[in-house]
């Protein structure tokens, strides 16, 4: 829950598990509210959390937290802490490592968004890569966990392209700097290998074009089909590169307005959602009487409702 405006209480929180199935429960700040003070006012040093945008498991059941340090984003911008990674161990919920980023991979208006836990490469969740997005300043910071060594690269397709500046949400319209439409590829393998030479190119890849703006994204890694929701369409589609086939997986224009993050569970194939009214939150038009923001989830083998052309183009 990062605080884009004033009055975000905690900026992570979690629903108890005994919650009755179609209720609103009241969020409980993880790990306890003194990490939080500085949202409320009460604490300005650095120890605690400031605004988080991503959470990610590692396999030895570790949440990374990505902290922003960026208080309010969306009035006055104020970086009122550097940029960290948190990582809490789940069994105990101490902080297990801090991770504070090098300010050469900084910039001023650094804002850090998203990140990738890579534990493919080095053995063990201790020895992971780390591919942090950089939303304002365009770029990926990487983090090397093993070696404590961070780099950034940067692309031109990394850069918000101002076709794709207007959107339409359930018949809203919207304006949003840095949308895109395009997805880009690029190996791992060409991040980790460390700083990027002067002048030398970065290989990245075009692979297609949906059918309008979204940021909420994930692979199945056992075909790379992705999943993806389309803010247009308030939907959640499928392509799957590889042999062009799409499928659409759920529509609602309710509740899948705005979806922020997507993640494809590999132990029983459910798809878990994040969606939100962010057109209106952004806008200040919010109706707290409404239900604003879901946790969605589709069971099961995530099988199409039919297949059609209309979400992805090569």
């Amino acid at each position: 829950m990062p605080r884009l405006f004033s009055g975000v209480p905690a900026t992570i929180g979690y629903v108890p598990k005994n919650v009755v199935p179609g209720s609103s429960p009241k969020l409980e700040a993880f790990p306890n509210w003194a990490f939080h003070d500085a949202g409320r006012g009460v604490n300005n040093s650095c120890d605690g959390l400031t605004s988080v945008y991503r959470i990610k498991l590692d396999t030895c059941g570790r949440l990374w937290v990505l902290d922003s340090g960026i208080m309010t984003s969306l009035e006055d911008f104020r970086r009122v802490c550097p940029p960290k990674i948190v990582i809490f161990d789940l069994n105990t919920d101490q902080v297990a490592r801090t991770i504070i980023f090098p300010r050469e991979v900084l910039r001023p208006s650094t804002l850090l968004t998203n990140l990738v836990i890579d534990e493919s490469v080095q053995g063990t969740c201790d020895s992971a890569f780390v591919y942090i997005s950089d939303t304002v300043a365009p770029g990926i910071i990487v983090y090397d966990s093993l070696t404590d060594r961070a780099w950034r690269v940067t692309h031109p397709s990394m850069f918000p392209d101002p076709d794709f500046s207007d959107s339409t949400i359930n018949g809203e319209n919207d304006y949003a700097h840095g949308w895109h439409c395009r997805i880009f590829s690029i190996s791992s393998a060409a991040l980790r290998k460390g700083p990027p030479a002067e002048l030398e190119a970065i290989p990245v890849s075009l692979v297609g074009t949906k059918s309008s703006q979204g940021i909420g994204i994930a692979v199945d890694p056992r075909d790379d089909t992705l999943f993806f929701s389309p803010v247009t369409e308030t939907s959640v589609g499928t392509w799957n590169p590889l042999n062009n086939n799409q499928r659409l997986v759920a529509y609602d224009q309710e509740r899948l307005q705005f979806v922020a993050d997507i993640k494809w569970n590999s132990y029983d194939n459910d798809l878990w959602m994040v969606s939100s009214r962010f057109q209106r939150y952004f806008r200040r038009s919010i109706n707290p009487n409404e239900i604003n923001v879901r946790i969605l989830r589709i069971t099961g083998n995530t099988s199409s409702l039919g297949h059609n052309n209309v979400f992805f183009k090569k």
